[in-house]
């Protein structure tokens, strides 16, 4: 799968050093998976859920974080749609981003 874009992750993880080894994990196992579906995913990632809209929700570093991604199957591409902490994610509105 190809992420898109790091950038985003690293900012984070500046903000928050606690979460930039569990990110880093993330991307790479991400990167060297070829998913085809959620079932795909979960082989991986038993945290992730699918909350509508192509949109996917990991629980990183247990639970502490979240991780909200698009995933486009067809082309292999996962888009970074939001990275915060638990609280953030609970305030934001998942159809708009």
């Amino acid at each position: 799968m190809r992420v898109i874009a790091i950038s985003t992750l690293r900012e984070f993880w500046t903000k928050h050093p606690d979460i930039e080894q569990p990110l880093k994990e993330w991307y790479v196992k991400t990167c060297q998976a070829n998913w085809s579906s959620l079932a795909d995913m979960r082989n991986d990632f038993n945290s992730v859920d699918y909350v509508g809209n192509q949109r996917y929700v990991f629980n990183i570093k247990g639970n502490h974080y979240r991780l909200v991604v698009a995933v486009k199957f067809t082309p292999a591409l996962i888009y970074i749609r939001f990275v915060g902490t638990h609280d953030e994610y609970e305030r934001i509105d998942i159809s708009t981003i």
